[in-house]
């Protein structure tokens, strides 16, 4: 006798999802159900101590390297929309390195490799429903941009949350979209198939996709990269940088005791074992979720797990409306495409330098970002700048009045204070910047009264 089929898969099932899927969430529903937390404890994981370097590769040779570009695909994840940040629409869209967005940049990184290399190179983005049009709009302003084979885009899924209670199908009538929730950037791997993506891809020849975030300027694709990975024959790579104190909170690599290699998320680490999570000289490599795969190696993957990578669950549990901490408590279930690594034979991961990661996650960053301490390169690079030898300065803006990007712009109104030579600042109260401030060395601007303090045009703040 069959199980019934759980409500929330009936719920998506009736919301007309395509069976990989349908696939996925199901499997997800049936570990929760079962008991399954989706946490991964520290007794089960060991270090990673040793892992290639990419900055010690040897140069591949020019005829491989040609090879594989003309194989290769960029994919940007573009589904956020900003709101931790006050924003409403595409936070790919927001105005991030000298007046350019997040796709400006990729779209001059991508046409400046098309120029350099000769390669056809397309650009593919994973949007969620709020993001594509807009996003597709304004790649629209590119010329050339869309002179490739395949479409330039496909759709990410959605789920629906669970009532914590019961694990039921969460009802919110005032506001029914609040019912539903982004599966995670591992719904990836099913998109590619349902949305036809994947077939489209390799039916032109394409087998290599490099895979990031479009809100990480560091992500840029390496020809050297692209062939060794080619030549290494994985199906899998995930680029991990060393992680610094301001990378504590982020997910880890590790490998299972036994076993290969595992990504561990904060939200999957037990609580007694958060000292460990955090503790960057013992786990000493992060996920920058810049990721390398072999699409006709995911094919067979998806063939053989019946349409759906079994990946690590991730148990995020919020209400159902989350301005509204009196609402339903719920359960998201998701799941990270960088989780493959654990699931995929063979996957492996590597080593690449801290300029490969250069993410806008907060205003504090996007300060850092937008100031001399990052630089724009001729190739559409979003680097730091060589003074700074490799290390971001650490901002630490007062959230109260500088966390939502319009709060933040009206403090900054004649740009960003300069911060090639700062190695932190921290600014508390409500403070605005005059045009021309530089910080140097470690600063603190601290203003406890009424009103707002403006630092005047040319200010040099210090110690």
């Amino acid at each position: 006798m069959s199980t019934p089929e759980h409500p929330a898969v009936t719920k998506l099932r009736a919301a007309g999802a395509p069976d990989p899927a349908l696939r996925a969430f199901s499997r997800a529903v049936d570990r929760v159900v079962a008991g399954d937390s989706g946490l991964l404890g520290e007794a089960e994981l060991e270090p990673v101590t040793e892992l290639p370097d990419a900055e010690a590769l040897r140069a591949q040779d020019p005829a491989a390297v040609r090879a594989a570009l003309e194989q290769a695909v960029v994919v940007k994840l573009n589904g956020g929309l900003g709101t931790s940040m006050g924003l409403s629409g595409p936070k790919a869209l927001l105005p991030v390195k000298e007046g350019l967005t997040f796709l400006d940049v990729i779209a001059r990184q991508v046409l400046h490799l098309r120029e350099a290399t000769g390669v056809r190179l397309p650009l593919v983005l994973m949007h969620s429903f709020a993001t594509q049009a807009p996003s597709l709009e304004a790649l629209g302003a590119h010329a050339g941009l869309d002179d490739q084979d395949v479409p330039q885009d496909f759709l990410q899924g959605r789920v629906p949350k669970l009532r914590a209670e019961d694990l039921h199908p969460a009802e919110h009538p005032a506001a029914p979209e609040l019912e539903w929730a982004p599966p995670g950037h591992g719904d990836l791997y099913a998109s590619l198939v349902s949305s036809g993506m994947l077939p489209a891809l390799l039916g032109k020849g394409y087998r290599y996709a490099f895979v990031s975030n479009a809100d990480n300027l560091g992500a840029v694709l390496d020809p050297e990269l692209l062939a060794w990975f080619a030549g290494e024959g994985a199906p899998f790579l995930m680029e991990v940088a060393d992680r610094s104190a301001a990378d504590r909170k982020g997910g880890h690599l590790a490998r299972r005791r036994g076993g290969g290699l595992v990504l561990r998320e904060l939200a999957q680490a037990h609580e007694e074992d958060l000292e460990h999570f955090q503790d960057v000289t013992r786990h000493r490599f992060f996920n920058t979720n810049n990721l390398w795969v072999d699409l006709q190696a995911l094919e067979a993957a998806l063939e053989a797990a019946g349409g759906a990578l079994d990946l690590p669950l991730i148990v995020n549990r919020k209400t159902v409306d989350p301005k509204d901490a009196d609402s339903t408590p719920v359960l998201q279930l998701e799941t990270a495409m960088g989780a493959a690594i654990d699931v995929w034979d063979g996957a492996q991961a590597i080593r690449v330098p801290r300029r490969r990661y250069a993410p806008v996650k907060t205003t504090n960053d996007l300060l850092a970002v937008r100031s001399d301490a990052f630089v724009l390169t001729q190739d559409a690079r979003v680097e730091l700048a060589p003074e700074r030898a490799g290390r971001p300065p650490v901002v630490d803006l007062d959230p109260e009045h500088f966390k939502l990007v319009d709060a933040f712009e009206e403090r900054v109104p004649a740009g960003p204070p300069s911060l090639v030579a700062c190695e932190r600042l921290t600014v508390r109260g409500d403070v605005a910047f005059g045009a021309g401030v530089v910080v140097r060395g470690v600063a603190s601007v601290e203003h406890e009264g009424p009103g707002r303090l403006e630092l005047p045009a040319g200010t040099v703040l210090e110690g």
